[in-house]
Formats: C-alpha cells, sequence, structure tokens
C-alpha cells in the first residue's frame, strides 16, 4: 500500500522538500502541506494502515523514525529529537505508540 492514491504527488514532494533538512520536521506543517489534515477519518485510517508498516495497529517508534520514507523511499530518516517530539505529539495516552485514533486526532487540524 501506498499514499499514491490517497495524495497529491506533488504536494507530497513539496512537504518532503520543506523538512529536508535535519530537524526541520514539523508534524503539523507536514501534514497540512502534504494534504493529509484535510482527509476524511476513513482515509486517515487509510493513512495509519499504510504507516503502520508491521501491521501491529499502532505507529511504534522506529517506523516515525522512517516516517518520512513511507512517502518517498529515498527521504531521509527524522533525527532522534524529531523522532522524540513526533511520538510525544501522538502517543496521548503514554504507552510508547500512536493507536490509530491518536493519529488521527494529532494530523487533524
Amino acid at each position: 500500500m501506498s499514499f499514491d492514491k490517497l495524495l497529491d504527488s506533488g504536494k507530497v514532494a513539496a512537504a518532503l522538500e520543506e523538512c529536508k533538512a535535519a530537524d526541520s520536521f514539523c508534524h503539523k506543517k507536514f501534514f497540512a502541506s502534504c494534504g493529509l489534515s484535510d482527509k476524511s477519518e476513513a482515509q486517515l485510517t487509510e493513512a495509519f494502515n499504510i504507516i503502520d508498516q508491521d501491521k501491529s495497529g499502532f505507529i511504534e517508534e522506529e517506523e516515525l523514525k522512517l516516517f518520512l520514507q513511507v512517502f518517498k523511499k529515498d527521504a531521509r530518516a527524522l533525527t532522534d529529537k524529531e523522532t522524540g517530539s513526533f511520538m510525544k505529539a501522538g502517543d496521548t495516552d503514554g504507552d510508547g505508540k500512536i493507536g490509530s485514533s491518536e493519529f488521527i486526532a494529532m494530523v487533524k487540524p
């Protein structure tokens, strides 16, 4: 599964370009730029399932680190600082992972 049918490739490319430099990733800005924040809950659930690479039902830290690569294979990995901030923003129940409802809440403006 990929984002090809869910998101505009031009918007994804622009969003990836905005956070090309290390420590420049901002999840809210990325979600808005690539068009995810405009999607329905059903579409966001589909996006969650794409990001949940190991199909565990959660997005764990290693999947967050490689988050940008889900959108484009040769995109950079997030830094430890970015990964930690991203996890903190999404993991509202403190269990060390992001569930689909937490993901949807994080993406919506």
